[in-house]
């Protein structure tokens, strides 16, 4: 006979959903957020000529700036007040993250609870601010520059107005972007930063499968290559959501207790180990970090372009390290393994998984509790961690260079953040209904309860 606690996962469906307000409350609050990050995303700075603008982004289609283009809805090639995105929060929240465990003074303020945690979230304000000032200032220069040699000029202001502007302009939209998806974590439904990437990667969708088509139409494409790109993208997901649900579970057993017979009867559980623990974190960390230098250098080399042995440099540095090259894909895979193997051992702690484990007395059959318990856990996580990783690097890393250009859209990287974030917003979803389920169960136990007294 199931468990009443099964019973009640499984009749937690979405037949349930018009009795759960607050679930509803939550619902449209993170709608009515997105729709706002949308809105935003067609605010254009000021000081610029869309005209202008659109015509020299048609010149760069295919380039770097279309990948991160992606991550924003469009807000990039817009030029819009939020044209960083949340890019500039997560590069910082890596530093602070990576800053704890080098530094002890940092490690220590972790370790002071609810207090330190709000002081380690301070500093990754501070830190957004100075790394989209930094780029802001680039993005300004850059856009002064570039089309000049054409004849096209996208900044119609005075220039060091436009740069002013331009930095106070894209700092308040990366920094409203960043509260937006706190308020969207605390009083609705999911991650509120990676719903807010995701937004933005699905807005894009359209525009990308028209765009096959088009290709399709003009022969630019064979229907043999866009029918297999679908095909292919249908695979990716297949695999992301196989993958994701693939755990290793270590047996834990606890001693045998005296049940309500008089029998002996030992308990057992498992510790669920996910073969991506660290989920979407590692390509969203990495592009981050790849979107800071590649901002900067390519709008400071159309500032510098010609003027300088520094301009030369900044512009072979941009198309070095520039999308579709060879070191480009080896520090994007290079930084998934990093950060693979680092969030997975922020998120889980051998240790004092370990210590849970003694104090309530399990153990793992076959393995002494304590430090050898510990040392299990963190062979077998490093071992499924090298899994994970493979994974992340494969799925993020091969589409981008065999998936056809039209397709862009559809990477790995993007698919993997779209399926990831649905997965876990739909899981949030059932944990609501079902707390829900069991407050009306409560409710009717206490009725009855009283009817019978």
């Amino acid at each position: 006979m199931a468990s009443a606690a099964e019973q009640l996962a499984s009749n937690a469906s979405l037949s349930q959903f018009s009795k759960a307000t607050d679930l509803k409350r939550r619902l449209w609050f993170t709608l009515g957020a997105l729709i706002v990050f949308r809105l935003l995303s067609y605010v254009p700075l000021p000081g610029i000529d869309p005209r202008v603008l659109e015509s020299l982004f048609n010149t760069t289609k295919g380039g770097v700036m279309d990948f991160f283009n992606t991550f924003t809805g469009g807000a990039l090639t817009r030029m819009s007040i939020v044209a960083l995105g949340v890019m500039p929060y997560i590069t910082a929240s890596i530093v602070v993250q990576l800053s704890t465990s080098l530094s002890p003074k940092l490690a220590a303020i972790k370790k002071e609870g609810e207090s330190g945690r709000k002081k380690l979230n301070q500093y990754t304000r501070y830190g957004t601010v100075l790394l989209t000032a930094i780029q802001g200032y680039f993005i300004a220069v850059g856009l002064e520059a570039w089309g000049n040699s054409a004849g096209q000029v996208a900044v119609v202001v005075d220039p060091m107005l436009f740069r002013l502007t331009t930095v106070i302009t894209l700092v308040g939209g990366t920094m409203f972007l960043m509260w937006l998806g706190e308020q969207i974590t605390t009083r609705g439904i999911g991650n509120g930063v990676s719903l807010i990437i995701m937004a933005g990667i699905v807005a894009s969708l359209p525009t990308t499968v028209a765009s096959s088509f088009e290709a399709m139409r003009t022969g630019a494409s064979s229907p043999f290559m866009v029918l297999g790109g679908f095909a292919l993208v249908i695979g990716l997901i297949l695999i992301i959501c196989f993958m994701e649900r693939a755990q290793r579970r270590v047996l834990i057993q606890y001693p045998k207790r005296q049940t309500q017979r008089g029998m002996m009867q030992a308990d057992k559980s498992h510790l669920p180990l996910k073969i991506n623990t660290a989920n979407v974190i590692p390509p969203i960390f990495a592009s981050s970090l790849l979107a800071l230098p590649l901002t900067i250098t390519q709008f400071a080399g159309k500032h510098l372009n010609g003027e300088s042995r520094w301009g030369d440099f900044v512009i072979s540095l941009n198309q070095w390290i520039g999308q579709d090259t060879p070191m480009y894909f080896l520090l994007y895979a290079a930084g998934i393994i990093f950060f693979s193997f680092f969030y997975t051992a922020v998120v889980f702690n051998p240790e004092e998984t370990a210590d849970n484990l003694k104090r309530h007395g399990g153990f793992i059959p076959g393995i002494r509790p304590g430090k050898t318990t510990e040392t299990y856990l963190d062979y077998v996580l490093t071992r499924i961690t090298v899994i994970g990783a493979i994974y992340l690097t494969a799925i993020c890393v091969l589409p981008e260079m065999f998936i056809p250009r039209h397709l862009v859209g559809f990477g790995g990287t993007s698919l993997l953040i779209v399926v990831n974030v649905t997965i876990d917003t739909v899981t949030q979803i059932q944990s609501h209904l079902l707390a829900h389920q069991y407050g009306d169960l409560i409710k009717k136990a206490r009725l009855k309860g009283g009817v019978r007294r």
